[in-house]
């Protein structure tokens, strides 16, 4: 009885695990913190599992909080982990990524990061 009542325990404690796994954002490009002397005309994200296309957000800002997306942020169709935006032509500054989707678990993520355009 006690084999059984550990192994219930156990499968119980990873089930809840997994089902309460919130998505995470694993790659972008341009990279996070990554300073390019190239403009990027897209912007894209992937993360550790498949999100939801409901409440899903792709937006790039310069420094004053402009749009310098196409605001066409959306989920690839043949990979639902990645995301991306294409971008209007940018000039050298900062540029923030501010992104929304929502994890499997149904749980929505935001998070944010920066890249540089040097010339």
């Amino acid at each position: 009885m006690k084999i059984i009542t550990v192994c219930v325990l156990t499968v119980g404690m990873c089930w809840s695990q997994w089902v309460s796994a919130h998505a995470i954002m694993v790659k972008s490009a341009p990279a996070k913190e990554e300073s390019t002397n190239v403009a990027p005309t897209q912007v894209d994200v992937w993360f550790d599992d498949n999100v939801g296309p409901k409440y899903t957000s792709l937006a790039i800002v310069n420094t004053k909080g402009e749009r310098v997306d196409n605001n066409d942020g959306a989920l690839e169709m043949m990979d639902k982990s990645h995301l991306s935006a294409t971008l209007k032509p940018l000039t050298p500054g900062r540029y923030g990524v501010r992104y929304r989707v929502q994890s499997a678990d149904g749980h929505i993520v935001t998070g944010k990061f920066f890249f540089e355009v040097t010339q």
